[in-house]
């Protein structure tokens, strides 16, 4: 078990905690450090526990205004549990690394990776809520930072922070293009090179009001896009590809390789030359339907139930060590059988 990122002083209500003033937070008001520190309370209720004396530094009770510096010891009694808790759902969490400031987990395909609109729960936010009470002697002290994502059928790796500080951090790498990723796809065709750079600028579909994006000359609102593709093996309508997206657009290496002529296997929207297999529910312009090509393996069964794309490392600084870290998502059982079947090392669907 990682160690807590905060010194818990009870196991009950009112919940004693004491953090740490990191450097970049000196000079803020009392009630924004803890804000930062307990994600789960509003900002409304924390700074009520300093206006009502139950907040200290270096052992003399705070006072609202009061700012914190580099090094004091912030101790917080918690009266009661957090008012905005995100549902911890029990269940599989297949954790890739873990300390006391963030963990990776490898995302399965077919789930999202956090509460959005309808969807409240059986979300991976969900679980690693889950796994976090589980570290901590009363639940919600901790709340998964979300920094990136992946489609709903991707799997893989996704690092989430635990603590404020790695979430800054981990943010600010995103954002400026530090991390390095990696992901592996299984597409149509053979490439004529066998690696190569795709630079083409990505915006939203044409007609109507939809997530999906195009390289076409028509698309709105483009922006800048570059992925590195490597071929690893070639079968004989299909090649593994080993993908490197320079920037973090929406879908971006499905477009791009589709763009290319090679469009990731089963893939559910994106078809040869980025044209629109079928149409989405949420446009409402004319899109061009057309069926899901690359699916079947011997005409009846397809090869897998979900595009094969998959996160398989991830390369960082960590925000504490400073040193670079890289995490690798073994291939899922889906993805490595559909190898397996191109292979010819098992029998394929009956």
């Amino acid at each position: 078990m990682p160690p807590l990122p905060f010194d818990v002083v009870s196991a009950e209500y009112p919940l004693r905690v004491a953090v740490q003033v990191e450097r970049y937070l000196s000079g803020v008001r009392v009630d924004t450090f803890l804000a930062r520190h307990f994600r789960n309370y509003t900002p409304f209720r924390l700074m009520r526990l300093v206006t009502a004396g139950l907040v200290q530094i270096e052992g003399a009770t705070a006072e609202t205004v009061q700012r914190v510096h580099t090094g004091q010891r912030v101790t917080v009694c918690l009266l009661e549990p957090p008012d905005k808790l995100l549902e911890p759902e029990a269940g599989p969490l297949d954790v890739l690394y873990e300390d006391s400031q963030l963990l990776a987990v490898c995302k399965p395909a077919g789930q999202i990776v956090h509460p959005v609109g309808q969807t409240q729960t059986g979300t991976l936010a969900n679980r690693v809520q889950a796994h976090l009470d589980a570290l901590t002697p009363l639940r919600g002290l901790l709340r998964p930072g979300i920094v990136h994502r992946l489609d709903r059928e991707t799997s893989g790796v996704i690092v989430v922070p635990v603590e404020h500080a790695a979430h800054r951090s981990l943010s600010i790498q995103f954002q400026q293009g530090e991390i390095e990723k990696t992901y592996l796809a299984l597409v149509e065709g053979s490439p004529a090179q066998d690696s190569g750079t795709i630079d083409l600028p990505l915006g939203t579909w044409p007609g109507g009001q939809s997530i999906l994006v195009s390289a076409a000359a028509d698309a709105r609102n483009p922006r800048p896009a570059v992925t590195r593709y490597t071929v690893r093996e070639r079968f004989e309508k299909m090649t593994l590809i080993e993908a490197r997206p320079l920037t973090g657009r929406i879908h971006q290496i499905r477009v791009h390789l589709a763009t290319m002529g090679h469009p990731v296997v089963a893939d559910e929207y994106y078809g040869m030359g980025g044209s629109l297999r079928v149409p989405h529910a949420g446009s409402t312009g004319s899109l061009r339907g057309v069926e899901p090509a690359g699916r079947p393996l011997n005409g009846t069964e397809p090869l897998m139930q979900r595009h094969a794309l998959h996160a398989w490392q991830l390369t960082f600084t960590h925000p504490v060590t400073g040193n670079r870290l890289t995490v690798e998502a073994p291939l899922t059982d889906d993805f490595q059988q559909a190898l397996n079947l191109l292979r010819g090392q098992v029998a394929g669907p009956p």
